[in-house]
């Protein structure tokens, strides 16, 4: 019973960072754009060199 003690400030701090990286990932613009993600893997034209901005 006393595990508890120690699991239960875990568990919240745990679930804390990943809302916030899953928030940091939203500001971020990392959910941008899943509609275009999943039409490029189908073409023909498939790079695998990184994007240049």
């Amino acid at each position: 019973m006393n595990v508890l003690v120690f699991l239960i400030p875990v568990s919240l701090i745990l679930g804390g960072a990943g809302l916030v990286a899953f928030l940091w990932a939203l500001r971020r613009r990392q959910f941008e754009d899943p509609e275009g993600d999943a039409a490029r893997i189908l073409t023909d034209d498939y790079d695998d060199a990184p994007k240049r901005d």
